[in-house]
């Protein structure tokens, strides 16, 4: 990686151990074949992670929803459990209960380049010749202790690498895509992912998550407090603060009220992993449903869907940390990996 930028589209995940690799089992649901919310039919994931030396730890990544556009959006909703972010198009979202785009992650500098990039991909579309309006949908965390984010390096290119490059089935985690640069709650950190599969009433449900996890607070493992000092490594220098992009996606024909209630519990599980919800952190929830058609359950059924949000999210936080590799960035700081021998023989 000498001198200009290097994009790198993965598809395999970090450190190859997730949770349930360490015998970490939360809820009582299974997940999917691949734990993902790729999971879910017709969602695929895409990244692209730009690295360039010594400064540049950052990246994009793309949820995409099969045939979703202007003319197909798709019932959602979105919770916002601490406001302090750029996520662009959230009004929109929130008032008409639609996204009409794949939903970006990437850093936060970078979202209005994201934004008008996903415009571009939308205006090739030979479907679009006739949309005059529009509404990306961009969240974003500050991954700004280990890049360069002044640098804005993400721009159409790499936005398109990904949504582009979008797959089904196993989904890339840790430093990737819009997780290359994110740390959470003393670690290193980045994107993760997980699943569950529901059988209700009406038959089998998926419910799928991805998180791009940046927030402070401590670590919490199944009840358990976990240090950096703990495990033996150094305390990061990075303030309490930060973010958590959760999305979150289902097979289930909620409507647009149904799915911000179930964007609510994802946010809320953010806090079963220790987050502090601090004065600086963007906590923000969004849950659309691959199944425009079809009656909505009852309310009074939604209770399994919101405990398996709360499940998912939780093991989506722990694959991000379990995943990530300890990185060094900007001006020689850096974030260190969680040791995962330490951590289980301290359990």
């Amino acid at each position: 990686m000498a001198d200009a930028s290097r994009h790198v589209a993965l598809n395999m995940t970090g450190r190859g151990h997730r949770a349930r690799d360490l015998g970490i089992v939360i809820g009582e649901y299974g997940p999917g074949e691949h734990n993902a919310i790729t999971d879910v039919p017709g969602v695929r994931v895409g990244h692209c992670t730009v690295l360039r030396e010594p400064d540049i730890r950052t990246g994009v990544t793309a949820i995409v929803p099969d045939g979703v556009g202007p003319h197909a959006p798709l019932p959602a909703g979105l919770f916002a459990g601490n406001g302090h972010g750029k996520l662009i198009g959230a009004t929109q979202l929130a008032e008409l209960g639609l996204i009409e785009a794949p939903v970006m992650l990437t850093a936060t500098l970078s979202a209005f380049r994201v934004a008008d990039a996903v415009v571009s991909w939308m205006l090739a579309r030979p479907d679009c010749a006739d949309v005059r309006t529009f509404n990306p949908v961009v969240g974003e965390c500050n991954d700004g202790y280990l890049s360069d984010i002044r640098a804005r390096p993400v721009g159409e290119a790499q936005v398109l690498e990904a949504i582009d490059g979008a797959a089904p089935g196993p989904v890339a985690e840790g430093c990737v895509g819009a997780g290359t640069g994110t740390g959470a709650l003393g670690f290193k950190a980045g994107i993760g992912t997980a699943s569950r599969v529901l059988d209700l009433a009406d038959g089998p449900v998926t419910l799928g998550a991805l998180v791009q996890a940046n927030f402070g607070g401590t670590l919490r493992v199944l009840g358990s407090t976990v240090t950096p000092a703990s495990l033996g490594l150094a305390e990061p220098a990075a303030p309490d603060v930060g973010s958590c992009m959760v999305v979150v996606a289902t097979d289930a024909p909620l409507d647009a009220r149904q799915l911000t209630r179930l964007a609510r519990r994802a946010v809320f599980a953010l806090g079963r992993v220790g987050a502090s919800y601090s004065h600086g952190s963007g906590d923000y929830g969004i849950a659309f449903s691959v199944q425009p058609e079809g009656a909505p359950p009852r309310d009074a059924a939604l209770s399994p869907l919101f405990g398996a949000a709360l499940d998912v999210v939780e093991e989506a936080v722990l694959n991000s940390l379990f995943t990530a590799t300890t990185m060094t960035g900007v001006g020689g700081r850096t974030l260190y990996a969680i040791p995962l021998p330490r951590l289980m023989g301290s359990r």
